[in-house]
């Protein structure tokens, strides 16, 4: 299988919107419910399959972690099939994919062996304390050179006591799924306890409760609490929504062109971040519709600024500090400073590159203002980040002459997505 990320330094124009765009974009599935789904199915008590699983490097990346550790991931076709078995160590290439680096650790305490973890340079960037001290306080003995970061190493014994545990999961939520999601095989399950700063992201741990329950699994939660009872983990089919948060360039082109943009299959309920979309556009001036043909949104003469606490939706700021770039009114950003451990620092990187294409952006601790000005083409760096490369197309379809460098990054969560994007214009 192959995992190793589409990269180039090449330039590529953004194609820019000469008139209102008319379509349709379906969207292929959730990075974040497929992996989730893959790590329940290879902890289950049966095979189980994941219907129109995501295929990109992400879910590559977890579909072979999995198979390292000795389950069986059949991905030859759109339903993806799981045979689960937890037998041996062995090394686990987690890219720059946090879903791998922080839920696949927990899992490898069940294996028999010693599991090596360690992805891409700035992956060892990125902080996993919370995970490695909670595996430790567990019973589970963890060897990461008192770092922190990749690269690590989990020796699984085959069990994993479990138990109440106290984190800071202020930095990222998936700190929390990634106990939740394979404590029900532990032999107490786990109590896992946030002791910090508001955890961010808080629908992903509710999509991750979702998904719990859809296995069978007995859990509970109160705020800044989470519990999940020692039980069997149950096969399932599961179907996988598509990914709302890679919807946003798309719905956002509707807006930048004066156009009109209908992405069918939209979920009436989710507890993806992506759907958060419908309100945030709605208040920079577009016509939203939801209905059974899909969300349909319609851009307006203008774009409005927007004031808001993106802290549950870090992972849609880039798109919505690029569409604000656009705004014909003052915008401020906030409650994102956590989104400076994802991929890349996302705030600064958002600040320089749209500063160098002439928008008037101020950086603050956590988050951005951002005033109108009149933008210009330039190169936009990418730093390796899907997020950065969907915040430079959209700006790219309403300024002319810009380059983005490395769109091919986008393969993380979308495959293909620079082909799909240009067939619209």
């Amino acid at each position: 299988m192959e995992t190793r990320p589409e990269t180039s330094s090449a330039l590529w124009p953004a194609p820019l919107a000469r008139a209102p765009v008319d379509v349709r974009v379906a969207l292929p599935g959730s990075k974040s419910l497929t992996n989730r789904a893959l790590v329940l199915a290879a902890l289950s008590d049966g095979p189980s399959v994941v219907r129109r699983a995501l295929r990109s490097r992400d879910t590559e990346l977890m579909a072979t972690a999995l198979s390292t550790l000795g389950s069986t991931v059949i991905t030859s076709e759109d339903d993806w099939l799981v045979f689960p078995s937890l037998l041996r160590g062995g090394t686990v290439d987690c890219g720059l994919a946090g879903t791998v680096m922080r839920f696949v650790p927990p899992v490898a305490a069940l294996a028999k062996g010693d599991v090596a973890f360690d992805g891409d340079p700035h992956a060892r960037t990125r902080p996993m304390s919370a995970v490695l001290n909670a595996l430790r306080t567990l019973g589970v003995r963890v060897d990461d050179g008192d770092r922190g970061t990749l690269p690590f190493t989990v020796s699984g014994s085959g069990r994993v006591r479990g138990g109440t545990v106290a984190i800071d999961a202020s930095a990222s939520s998936q700190f929390v799924s990634a106990l939740l999601l394979s404590g029900a095989a532990y032999d107490e399950g786990v109590d896992v306890r946030h002791e910090g700063p508001p955890v961010p992201s808080q629908p992903h741990i509710e999509m991750t409760l979702a998904s719990l329950r859809e296995h069978g699994v007995d859990v509970e939660s109160a705020p800044n609490r989470w519990t999940v009872a020692s039980t069997p983990i149950r096969a399932a089919d599961v179907t996988i929504e598509p990914d709302l948060s890679n919807a946003a360039p798309f719905l956002m082109l509707a807006m930048t062109s004066r156009g009109r943009v209908t992405v069918p299959g939209w979920p009436r309920e989710t507890h993806q971040a992506g759907d958060a979309l419908r309100g945030i556009l709605t208040e920079m001036g577009a016509d939203v519709h939801l209905d059974d043909d899909g969300l349909t949104v319609t851009g307006g003469d203008t774009i409005a600024g927007l004031d808001a606490d993106l802290h549950d939706v870090g992972e849609l700021a880039p798109a919505v500090a690029a569409l604000c770039a656009l705004a014909s009114t003052p915008s401020r950003l906030r409650g994102i400073a956590h989104i400076r451990g994802h991929e890349t620092d996302r705030l600064t990187a958002l600040a320089v590159e749209l500063r160098g294409l002439g928008a008037a952006v101020d950086e603050h601790h956590d988050g951005l203002s951002i005033a109108p000005a009149r933008l210009h083409g330039g190169e936009f760096k990418t730093y390796a980040d899907h997020r950065m490369a969907h915040a430079a197309v959209i700006v790219g379809s309403a300024v002319d002459g810009v380059l983005v460098e490395n769109v091919a990054t986008t393969a993380k969560t979308f495959p293909g997505f620079a082909d799909v994007w240009a067939e619209l214009f």
